[in-house]
């Protein structure tokens, strides 16, 4: 009796190891950022359309060139993660919306992984100068400043 029970718990174990090692091997997409397909896109006439009239059509842009005012960025991404493995990018699309000193649009252009140039988006990113420190840091860093009297709930701080 004990060792048909014995089989019958080995069998559904081996199923449920089974059903994780396939689901933990099933692709995870992630998709980040927007880019405007080309049949929006359509609807940007070159030297009529104005800078307010794509952000009105597209939404506020990815990026806006930094110290290069003449060009906003539409950018989207698709990362596919395997299991325990980083995110992969497999697929990225950046729309480059450039505008004459009039802010209408002087050009557009659509760049993809597969044209293998690289570019340079205005990250804007501020320090707010809090180190990224982990809870075992935190932890050990405090432990010389435990107050015994506060830790055993004494008033004043004293016996």
């Amino acid at each position: 009796m004990n060792m048909t029970k014995l089989r019958a718990s080995l069998r559904v174990s081996g199923f449920v190891a089974a059903v994780v090692a396939v689901t933990a091997c099933t692709p995870m997409t992630r998709f980040n950022g927007f880019a405007p397909a080309a049949r929006e896109l359509a609807q940007v006439q070159i030297g009529q359309t104005t800078r307010a009239d794509v952000v009105t059509l597209f939404g506020a842009p990815t990026s806006d060139g930094g110290m290069r005012s003449d060009t906003i960025y539409y950018v989207a991404s698709q990362f596919d993660r395997i299991g325990p493995f980083a995110p992969k990018e497999v697929d990225r699309t950046v729309i480059a919306v450039r505008f004459d000193s009039a802010e209408r649009v002087r050009n557009v252009t659509r760049y993809t992984l597969q044209d293998g140039r690289i570019v340079q988006l205005d990250r804007r990113v501020t320090d707010d100068g809090i180190e990224d420190i982990g809870v075992l840091e935190q932890l050990l860093g405090s432990f010389g400043r435990i107050d015994a009297g506060s830790f055993l709930g004494a008033e004043g701080g004293g016996f």
